[in-house]
């Protein structure tokens, strides 16, 4: 079932325990537009069986976040132009290449290069699996992208992300309204989970410079602007304290900081940053 934002914005909630992502619809007088396509064949077309029951305008557009499976393998089912940014347009050239038989996902698992619930989701969720092949994306933009979807702007920015090198946002700025994708989160490097402290404050500026008052994350749905403050305030605070490896010194440096203890979200911060230092010193 589809959430309604508002008469013109609607999204298909994430799924964590099927690895589905959040899923957008923004509509304007003529055209509408997608974020993000699905992780699978089954995940997009449980979206366009959604669309189907509202009166809207015929999808014209779909835009990918980033470059990862969970949000572009479903884009083969969307008769509509896709669009992403160079960099993501790199990644999915690879993607272009690969099988998705048995023997195909058996071996991109055994090399840790995908998980198990990867290879479940391809093999219930994707029909035809010796013949799927991945198209091409339609539309490939560098930095900034204008889509008009009549009387219904939609702007698309390749912003700095402590996820991706390659992370997309769209803004309707009418709606005051933000898809993020996955670009607020962090990444898991060599096994550890981590935020790019060289990237959290220009992305944080990148995304803040939008006047938004709703976003749409990739796996928490949607966030106020009072919870999307306070994420970035938390996670400010948990980056100053750490200048080391030392997890016992980056929460003795936030106690005096703040003279209080980290709460559960800042110390699950401090410990993303503290890894990042492990890894940038590896």
């Amino acid at each position: 079932m589809l959430n309604k934002l508002s008469d013109t914005i609607y999204y298909l909630s994430n799924q964590d325990n099927k690895e589905r992502p959040t899923l957008g619809l923004v509509c304007g007088e003529q055209y509408s537009l997608i974020i993000d396509a699905g992780n699978s064949v089954q995940h997009a077309k449980d979206f366009l069986i959604e669309i189907e029951k509202l009166d809207v305008p015929p999808v014209k557009y779909v835009v990918i976040t980033h470059g990862h499976w969970d949000h572009f393998l479903g884009m083969n089912e969307f008769d509509a132009a896709v669009i992403v940014n160079s960099r993501t347009n790199e990644i999915i050239k690879e993607w272009e290449s690969y099988s998705f038989d048995n023997h195909s996902l058996q071996k991109n698992v055994g090399t840790n290069r995908l998980g198990d619930l990867f290879m479940e989701i391809m093999q219930t969720d994707i029909p035809n699996r010796d013949s799927f092949k991945l198209n091409s994306p339609d539309i490939i933009f560098e930095n900034t992208l204008t889509i008009d979807l009549g009387n219904k702007v939609c702007l698309l920015e390749t912003i700095k992300s402590t996820h991706t090198d390659d992370s997309t946002v769209i803004y309707v700025p009418d709606e005051k309204v933000i898809f993020l994708g996955d670009s607020a989160y962090g990444k898991t490097t060599n096994s550890l989970f981590h935020y790019k402290q060289a990237l959290l404050l220009p992305m944080i500026e990148d995304i803040s410079k939008y006047n938004a008052e709703m976003f749409l994350l990739g796996h928490e749905s949607i966030c106020d602007l009072d919870e999307m403050n306070l994420y970035w305030e938390e996670l400010t605070a948990a980056n100053q304290a750490v200048n080391s490896a030392s997890l016992e010194h980056a929460i003795k440096c936030f106690k005096e900081d703040n003279k209080r203890d980290p709460n559960d979200n800042e110390l699950f911060f401090i410990k993303a940053f503290v890894n990042d230092q492990i890894i940038q010193s590896q």
